[in-house]
């Protein structure tokens, strides 16, 4: 026995072959009872079968093993549940007969609260409360349902039976073909599904609406909600016709399954689960209502249906082989996801919002707490391996993962990468495959150095900065590993480089093996850089933003390049380049905050959505990091920032306008926000009088959704200890409503009071039954003011969270959301003594993040108190006319 505990993974003498699983579960006591007969080949000579189980009690008596050929039965000596490595282990008192055999098991489980595994959500019907019995088994929780080989490369075909109440619906994977009633209960028996991974075994029961629509080849896609939200279900329902159709093109291989069941869950942990023909869904993913709903719920609705879709393809057809390989899954759902949505809304512009994406990755990936995209630490040699799974679900994986995907497709070019991405779907459809497998694919396709351009950017951490300069008609690149510390780092990349001079019509493409290359300009590009110096030609690297890296100008190109934003010279994704890019270069300290502001004057006129709502997210994190640093400075730095956005605020006006682009829209709710934020009095008035109009009427035209959120915040900045009725109003607003989003903005409103006694009844509002464990994590957007209150509640409420929350990713939110936006070396302290004897392996790696965004912060800290001139610059900045 002891051979088997502490291993990564199981042994391979038993393959699984076919699962025919039963479940009873009982929604009243939360219990299940349940059996299981496995197929399984005996491949090795072994007196042993070890499989996964957890939280499971298994009733041993029912547990035989019965060799095909010979029929002979044989049952264990032993049955051990090692829980610590969450295995089952049964010993036989003689070798097994090698072949097919049926292993038998008996089992019982409780639905869990814990949103894994198979579990219970609560729901009101005619205002009584009810469960619904929900799985949910990616990473590794297949095993928390039924006995089986929890790991993605054991793929076998399921026959699933259920035994459930006759009134409620009961879905799986697959279509029903057999439902026998019998009094008040009902068998429900299902197709038998294709061969897949145990992750992607799927089944809900409640009671449910649903709406339905068929693709142009008879595949029945269908959306089930809350009763009486069916309605809600018609645009997602839409999307996800559209998108089968379209993948079924692009990838030259038909959907694989005869229905498509799409479903909302109350309580969901993640956004959404690619299960095989059931797709499970939070209520803010899914349904999206005319009356309720903002531009933006209905972005996130068309992109993450889209994404799961990709999966049914990219991870369901073709399955990764292990899980350091997650990446290939999620990196290239989330690529083609915006494929999707580009061909079904193309006036959204959504490859430039992308870059939202690439940024967040790039933020993620400067820190030298990072990971690469692929292995993933000592993750694959730990004892507590599923314990680190959930970890690697994090930007990396997802949004590095697309980022790099789409420089590879820009680098190969359009055509030639979707060739081959066929091919490579078609020749391991229905098996396992690993990220060398595509590399190779693209590479036979393209005749490109494929593997080799990759592995600089997915077997190491990182990312390089290309410092640009130009020196006598040469172009000087040098490429060095960013680090948001400052630090120097040590990678080297082989680096798709893109560059235009002047204008778009001259551009060059080239890979940059070394470290430092230079070239003539004129042989380059066949133009020369004039003297004049701002207006003379100006030079664009990494055009359009198509690379995952950062660049750094000399003095002179960052001036022309600051012209040319003022002369509407540059794309908007170019635009949103040069600021990111600038931004990061200030906070790793390689760029003074003066020279930032002043590329930040220069987009007193941007119009760009994309564009502006970046410019937002950096004044906001600027007014934080001054806020520790010059204080003094703060009124002047907000007067700068309000200046900037007023324009466009006016333009848009707090009413839509007939006709205007769902941008617009977008914008109008981020702008405001903003000028809430910023103290900006008239914004303050025209919110609280919208909000007062809407507590009187919620279908009044003042307050639309796209406006919520803005209002809301600028409610909760008027709002303190002695007048606290705009908190009441909203509470009232939250505990009338059954719409998720409508409750997840107000949750994420309430604590950017600046009364600190507010936001820590607003911090243990989000303890309270009121809030679903799910949706906690909003709440945790907490105005400066409340951060030492926000810390000390982490703090006193520790172990509550850690058990509430503390088996799935969701805990980590609590830690970077209220660790990482300090400051100071004295609190690094206080969290590393705090922690050092409650760390957990699921929480480490988001620890040490969290830990090093302070630090880093601290540091940049330091240098603005330095930074000469800068009261200068901030003042005439902050009365300059825009």
């Amino acid at each position: 026995m002891e051979e088997f505990k502490g291993q990564p993974r199981l042994p391979k003498f038993a393959v699984p072959k076919r699962y025919d699983i039963r479940l009873t579960p009982d929604l009243t006591s939360c219990k299940f009872g349940g059996s299981v007969a496995i197929d399984v080949d005996v491949v090795g000579d072994t007196k042993f079968i070890v499989l996964n189980a957890a939280d499971l009690t298994i009733n041993n008596r029912s547990v035989s093993f019965t060799n095909k050929v010979s029929s002979k039965a044989l049952e264990p000596t032993k049955v051990e549940l090692v829980e610590a490595d969450e295995i089952l282990v049964l010993e036989f008192a003689e070798t097994l007969p090698t072949g097919m055999g049926v292993l038998a098991i008996g089992f019982e489980g409780v639905l869990n609260d814990k949103m894994k595994g198979f579990y219970r959500s609560s729901y009101e019907l005619n205002g009584e409360k009810k469960n619904m019995a929900v799985t949910q088994f990616e990473p590794a929780d297949a095993r928390r349902c039924f006995p089986c080989w929890d790991e993605p490369a054991c793929k076998a075909t399921f026959k699933i039976t259920l035994d459930v109440p006759s009134e409620l619906v009961a879905l799986s994977n697959m279509p029903v073909i057999d439902e026998k009633v019998d009094g008040n209960m009902k068998t429900v028996s299902y197709q038998e599904s294709p061969i897949m991974s145990t992750y992607l075994v799927a089944v809900v029961i409640g009671l449910f609406d649903y709406v339905e629509d068929h693709t142009s080849d008879g595949i029945k896609v269908r959306v089930y909600c809350q009763v009486g939200k069916a309605n809600q279900g018609k645009f997602a329902l839409n999307v996800a016709v559209k998108t089968l159709e379209l993948y079924k093109e692009y990838f030259a291989v038909p959907y694989s399954l005869p229905k498509l069941d799409m479903i909302a869950i109350p309580d969901f942990a993640a956004g959404a689960m690619e299960n095989y023909g059931l797709v499970t869904y939070r209520e803010t993913a899914l349904l999206y209502d005319d009356q309720h709903s903002a531009a933006a719920n209905k972005q996130r609705v068309a992109t993450v249906v889209a994404h799961e879709l990709a999966h049914q393809w990219f991870g369901n057809l073709v399955t990764m082989e292990w899980w350091t390989h997650l990446w290939l899954n999620e990196g290239f759902a989330t690529w083609v996801s915006y494929l999707a949505a580009d061909s079904l809304f193309p006036e959204w512009k959504i490859w430039t919002q992308f870059l939202d994406e690439c940024t967040e990755g790039l933020r993620l990936d400067g820190l030298a707490e990072s990971h690469p995209i692929e292995h993933i630490g000592s993750f694959q040699v730990e004892v507590n391996h599923t314990g680190e799974i959930d970890e690697i679900f994090d930007a990396i994986s997802y949004r590095k993962g697309a980022s790099v995907i789409r420089m590879l497709q820009n680098y190969l070019g359009a055509e030639c990468f979707q060739r081959s991405l066929a091919s490579y779907i078609k020749k391991y459809a229905c098996s396992n495959a690993k990220t060398e497998d595509l590399w190779a694919a693209l590479e036979e396709g393209s005749g490109e150095p494929v593997n080799k351009l990759m592995n600089s950017w997915t077997k190491q951490k990182g990312y390089p900065v290309i410092s640009v300069k130009v020196k006598e008609e040469k172009l000087e690149l040098e490429q060095s590993q960013f680090l948001s510390s400052g630090s120097p780092g040590d990678g080297q990349w082989i680096v798709p480089i893109t560059l235009c001079c002047g204008s778009y019509d001259v551009c060059k493409n080239f890979l940059l093996y070394n470290k430092s290359d230079s070239f003539d300009i004129k042989e380059l590009l066949g133009c020369s850089i004039s003297k004049e110096g701002d207006n003379g030609g100006w030079i664009k690297l990494n055009v359009n933003q198509t690379g995952f890296y950062r660049v750094k100008y000399d003095k002179d190109l960052a001036a022309r390049l600051g012209y040319a934003i003022e002369m509407k010279q540059l794309s908007e994704t170019d635009r949103f380049g040069i600021l990111d890019d600038h931004f990061a270069l200030c906070m790793a300290r390689q760029q003074t905050l003066t020279s930032l502001l002043t590329l930040m004057a220069s987009y007193s006129e941007e119009t760009e959505y994309t564009v502006l709502s970046n410019l937002i997210t950096i004044s906001y994190k600027i007014g934080r990091i001054a806020a520790d640093a010059r204080p003094e400075l703060l009124d002047y730095l907000k007067q700068f920032f309000i200046s900037l956005f007023q324009n466009s605020a006016e333009k848009l006006g707090w009413d839509s306008k007939p006709g205007e682009s769902h941008l617009d829209a977008l914008l109008r709710g981020e702008i405001f926000t903003a000028l809430a934020l910023l103290g900006h009095k008239e914004t303050l008035n025209e919110a609280s009088k919208r909000f007062h109009a809407f507590l009187a009427d919620r279908t009044t035209p003042l307050l639309p959704p796209d406006i919520r959120k803005a209002a809301y915040v600028a409610v909760m900045q008027k709002v303190s200890a002695s007048d606290r009725s705009g908190y009441e109003s909203l509470l009232r607003v939250y505990r009338e409503t059954d719409l998720s989003q409508e409750k997840t903005r107000i949750l994420s409103s309430l604590a950017s009071c600046p009364d600190v006694n507010i936001v820590l009844e607003v911090l243990n509002f989000l303890l309270s039954s009121e809030v679903r464990s799910q949706d906690a994590v909003y709440g945790l957007a907490v105005s400066i003011e409340g951060r030492e209150t926000a810390w000390k509640w982490l703090k006193d409420n520790w172990d509550h969270i850690s058990k509430t929350w503390g088996s799935g990713f969701l805990i980590t939110r609590f830690i970077s959301s209220i660790v990482s936006p300090f400051a100071s070396y004295e609190k690094v302290r206080e969290v590393e003594e705090f922690f050092s004897s409650r760390c957990k392996p699921y929480i480490a790696r988001t620890l040490r993040q969290s830990i090093e965004r302070v630090q880093i912060n601290a540091k940049w800290v330091e240098s603005i108190r330095n930074e000469g001139h800068l009261a200068e610059a901030v003042k005439e900045l902050a009365y300059r006319k825009y």
